[in-house]
């Protein structure tokens, strides 16, 4: 399945950040202490982090025509600031939590979306909430991105 808005890619490019951020807002206290002793990356056994990188590095062999895409997507990610992180977090916690017809719903949109101002994306918004369900319907079934049909 081609996952394309960025969001959830990042999730893909990123093994365990879904993981971490599906825990609760206010940890409990255990959990808390229990993140308070993890040590930083330095402190980590070779074993814990060969336990951290080998989904992506298994990602990587698996998929070599994604790799230009993985690392573009890896820069995109450093050099974010860390509210855009967040939002970013967010939209991928979303997408997790939606049903299949959601996602592809999702897709659509954003397929349709990405290219546009800022002006455009919000008329299309206004657009979309003016429609009935059965003209969102149609807008799906004719904007669904290829393959999905």
């Amino acid at each position: 399945m081609n996952l394309r808005p960025t969001l959830c890619l990042i999730a893909l490019l990123l093994p365990g950040l879904a993981a971490a951020e599906a825990r609760p807002a206010q940890p409990a206290p255990d959990a808390a202490a229990r993140q308070a002793e993890l040590p930083r990356w330095e402190q980590l056994s070779a074993e814990q982090r060969e336990l951290l990188v080998a989904p992506l590095r298994d990602r990587w062999n698996a998929q070599p025509e994604e790799r230009a895409r993985m690392l573009e997507r890896a820069q995109r990610w450093k050099e974010l600031p860390p509210d855009a992180r967040e939002r970013a977090r967010h939209g991928m916690r979303r997408f997790e939590k939606m049903d299949p017809e959601q996602r592809q719903r999702a897709r659509a949109i954003y397929e349709a979306t990405r290219a546009m101002t800022p002006e455009q994306r919000e008329q299309f918004r206004k657009d979309w909430e003016r429609m009935t369900p059965a003209q969102r319907q149609e807008w799906l079934r004719a904007h669904s991105p290829k393959g999905s049909r």
